[in-house]
């Protein structure tokens, strides 16, 4: 239906970043206006979230499942959202690989399916408001990525 894809390249290596893309509880971290995690393990995860979007102004409940790994190379999650007359599916695939010492990373997102008032919605809108959600998204996985780990506070 719809397609999106791109790279990114992060500093860690490539079993590092594996183990966070391939891990639905760091994924929930990213995702921007979730609302609350309903169930977060590391291959199925349930998060509410109220999208920004003047054609959705109810919360969306989406269920994220891994649906096939390769260590360290690759992953692919489906995405199911569900709200007040719309649903939505979206299967993402990454595959990663090196870049110099950090990780490359090749992202597909194609939107499967859009049910209810979804479908009235004109493509370019869904396209667009779909583009935003991928680039804050992989902002606040830079975000997350780059913290570093607080500093023992010195005994004294």
């Amino acid at each position: 239906m719809l397609h999106f894809e791109g790279d990114k390249d992060f500093p860690q290596p490539p079993a590092e970043s594996w183990a966070k893309f391939s891990d639905l509880r760091f994924i929930v971290q990213c995702i921007p206006d979730v609302e609350a995690v309903l169930k977060a393990e590391a291959s199925e995860a349930q998060i509410k979230l109220r999208p920004g979007f003047s054609f959705v102004r109810s919360t969306l409940e989406i269920t994220l499942r891994v649906l096939e790994t390769a260590p360290p190379n690759s992953t692919r999650i489906a995405a199911h959202s569900k709200g007040i007359g719309s649903t939505s599916d979206v299967e993402a695939s990454l595959l990663l690989t090196p870049r110099g010492d950090g990780t490359r990373i090749h992202w597909t997102a194609d939107i499967t399916a859009l049910g209810g008032l979804l479908k009235a919605v004109p493509q370019g809108l869904i396209r667009g408001a779909a583009q935003k959600v991928v680039s804050d998204a992989w902002t606040s996985i830079e975000n997350r990525l780059n913290q570093s780990p607080p500093s023992p506070v010195p005994e004294q």
